[in-house]
């Protein structure tokens, strides 16, 4: 193809030595056709007719009375015209074109420049472009329209970009139909260079007046989010049409966030009666789903209705996910089911709004006649991954087999969660090893689904051969991490080993990274170096403050959880669910009653979730509050019957009341409903031997005698620190009881 030059040759330079894949063309004279010199040509019958029925877009009637007329051997009331006319009629069907061709070089016509000019139009549009260009490699004198031609007939920007700067070497004097089409080609960084030049000599040669050059500006900078210039453009241009209103709100809207200036746009569009299309109402109603604008949003909806646009599917499509963004997906549903004519982002963005009936939904876009794409299945895998329909999640992995979609990367990823959503990792990891190409992404959910479904150590083994085929990146370290944190028998070596190379990938300020960085290290008891990582963080978001708490409440610092919490409320931040938790437990500690039951009452929609109302029955033990406790545990038992938590807490309050009787009754009922108490197991990191676990009374390590000597020890020293505090009588003695311990301990050795 065409080499590519404008690394070393800009607009600005003149013509040295043309490309050699032009060496072909001729020269610019500048030359006219007979029909071009006599203005005052009589406009044929046939003309008028096959006219008529192309602007009513009737194009098998403009052929047919070309046909017909041919068929009459009419041939003398027809000329140039009438061929341009049926190949535009033609609409890129090169079965009809090729003959019309045929007959344009038998009967001469293909001399005149304006059917050779429709010849290659036809061409270009039939994805037939090397015939476009064997017609302007023969042309003697191509004209602005031949050159422009095939210039749009190119698939490829810096193939067009090229052809451009060719085109300028060669003396041809761009138009604004020139400039309008190479701006479209202005796609990557140094097509936006060549964007700059094209906008200096479009000012230059005072075509900045044209309107379809303004807006051809106005997306160019926008599609490289420099919406200042693509404003400023805007502002300066004397004359606006639609499309030049509409170029300036997707310009704001697909930026994200420019979502209050596109909405502000679309109100000064309004009042000055400027004709509304659906590109219009999709942008507007768009922004109002970045800005989260529910309000203005409906009110847009209603005007989209009042102008008939209401039922575009373009229209209604973006309405359902604005609907969604705002969490009104019953607006949406609504907005779904009065739709008439659905595509397949319809029934997509109903599929993912929908996790209940996603599966029937899915069903029905198969009956309508609508062939799922790639997201379809995305969407749809998700929703059964949350539901755990484990029997349709199979099902539609074989309609993936079947129709092919498993050479979708993006899908197979989906499978792999889905399969270790539902506990099956060996399903999952088979997944994986049938992907042709395996990016971060592919690792990433194998990783969480080993990190989710209880196997740390497989899930950190994944991590080192992920690094070594790709490069991680937040949620790789914030999956292994969250492996690491929660499994005892890694060691916490191993975690700051990961923070190496989190610091070496330069993912040591990102919020994620940092948060589960936080998180990692207070589970595995080192809360000094969370608090550090806390301390590091540039960007402190609501997941740091949830971490930094949680981790004091992990460690029984719960007066640091209040103190935290304060700060954090200081800074504007609300807190979640997991934040509620720590807050909770901190107040049954520090006995702040009233201030739980406000953070209680204040709870974020749907209610308090399990975690948090343990917390609070935990807080109704510590003050013995039996009747909310039973009410708290009722709730629970109703959440999670097979929960173990919620019966100790109980079971344990009741106790302390000397109600034994309830706790007799509780123990019976847990036997009865197959409920266990989980043995607590813990380990020691110990640098010469490793990792060691024992749990409450495990006597199987083999230096288990010494291992209770040395607790027994550090009991003693314990309740004798206790009981001399109390006195108030803490002093050097201390330090000659601590020496007989040691002394104690080394002759056990």
């Amino acid at each position: 193809m065409i080499t590519r030059q404008l690394k070393t040759i800009t607009l600005q330079r003149g013509a040295k030595q043309p490309s050699t894949n032009f060496k072909c063309f001729h020269s610019l004279k500048h030359g006219h056709q007979k029909f071009d010199k006599n203005p005052q040509r009589i406009i044929l019958p046939i003309n008028r007719s096959m006219l008529d029925t192309v602007h009513k877009k009737h194009p098998f009637q403009t052929l047919e009375i070309f046909r017909t007329h041919l068929q009459s051997d009419f041939l003398n009331n027809i000329d140039e015209v009438t061929i341009a006319i049926a190949l535009k009629a033609c609409c890129g069907d090169q079965k009809p074109g090729c003959q019309i061709h045929g007959f344009a070089v038998t009967s001469g016509f293909i001399s005149y420049m304006t059917v050779s000019n429709s010849l290659m139009n036809m061409y270009c549009k039939s994805g037939q472009f090397n015939k476009a260009l064997c017609i302007f490699k023969n042309l003697s004198n191509p004209d602005i329209v031949s050159w422009n031609t095939i210039l749009s007939g190119f698939q490829k920007s810096e193939d067009a970009l090229c052809f451009a700067l060719e085109m300028h070497l060669r003396g041809v004097v761009f138009d604004a139909v020139t400039y309008t089409t190479v701006l479209a080609f202005c796609l990557d960084h140094e097509g936006f260079l060549f964007g700059l030049q094209l906008h200096s000599l479009i000012v230059k040669f005072g075509l900045d007046n044209e309107v379809f050059v303004g807006n051809a500006l106005i997306t160019m900078y926008s599609r490289w989010w420099h919406l200042g210039e693509a404003r400023r453009v805007f502002d300066e241009m004397q004359n606006k049409d639609l499309v030049s209103w509409n170029a300036m709100l997707s310009g704001y809207t697909q930026e994200g966030n420019y979502g209050l200036e596109a909405i502000r746009a679309f109100i000064e569009m309004v009042r000055q009666g400027i004709r509304l299309d659906h590109v219009s109402f999709t942008s507007a109603i768009s922004a109002c789903g970045h800005e989260g604008n529910l309000g203005v949003g409906k009110q847009i909806h209603g005007l989209s209705l009042k102008m008939g646009y209401g039922n575009h599917v373009s229209v209604a499509n973006v309405l359902m996910s604005t609907y969604s963004k705002c969490d009104v997906a019953s607006d949406a549903k609504l907005v779904f089911d009065r739709m008439h004519d659905r595509n397949v982002i319809s029934w997509t963005t109903m599929i993912s709004l929908s996790e209940e009936d996603a599966v029937s939904l899915f069903c029905q876009m198969r009956l309508d006649g609508v062939y799922p794409n790639e997201v379809t299945f995305i969407g749809l895998l998700h929703a059964i991954s949350i539901k755990k329909f484990v029997k349709e999640g199979r099902t539609i992995h074989g309609f993936c087999i079947k129709t092919n979609f498993v050479s979708e990367l993006n899908v197979c990823n989906s499978l792999v969660t889905m399969y270790a959503k539902f506990e099956s990792m060996q399903e999952s990891k088979k997944v994986f090893e049938e992907l042709n190409y395996k990016e971060i992404i592919s690792w990433n959910a194998l990783i969480s689904g080993y990190a989710q479904n209880g196997l740390p150590q497989v899930a950190f083994h994944t991590f080192f051969l992920a690094i070594k085929e790709s490069k991680p990146n937040q949620y790789t370290f914030g999956s292994v991490l969250s492996a690491i944190g929660a499994a005892e028998d890694i060691s916490l070596k191993h975690g700051q080993r990961c923070h190496s190379h989190i610091i070496k990938y330069g993912l040591d300020t990102d919020p994620i990274v940092c948060a589960a960085l936080l998180d990692m290290y207070a589970k595995r008891g080192s809360i000094s170096e969370s608090q550090r990582v806390f301390d590091e963080t540039s960007e402190r978001r609501e997941i740091a403050w949830t971490a930094i708490i949680s981790a004091y409440a992990r460690h029984g610092d719960y007066e640091s959880v209040m103190i935290w919490f304060k700060k954090m409320e200081n800074e504007g931040i609300r807190p979640d669910s997991i934040t509620f938790l720590s807050i909770l437990t901190g107040c049954g500690r520090k006995g702040m009653v009233d201030m739980g039951r406000q953070l209680f009452d204040s709870m974020i929609p749907g209610g308090p979730v399990l975690s948090v109302l343990q917390s609070l029955l935990g807080a109704c033990r510590i003050h013995g509050n039996v009747e909310m406790g039973e009410r708290v545990a009722n709730v629970l038992l109703e959440m999670e019957p097979k929960e173990s938590g919620s019966y100790v807490l109980m079971s344990n309050l009741y106790a302390e009341k000397g109600d034994w009787e309830k706790v007799a009754k509780i123990r019976k009922g847990m036997r009865e409903k197959g409920v266990k108490k989980e043995v607590g197991f813990s380990w020691v990191d110990v640098d010469i031997d490793g990792l060691h676990g024992f749990s409450s009374g495990d006597q199987s390590h083999p230096k288990s005698k010494e291992i209770f000597r040395m607790a027994e020890c550090l009991g003693s020293e314990m309740k004798y620190l206790r009981e001399k505090k109390r006195e108030g009588q803490i002093n050097g003695n201390v330090i000659l009881y601590r020496t007989e311990i040691l002394e104690n301990l080394n002759m056990g050795d």
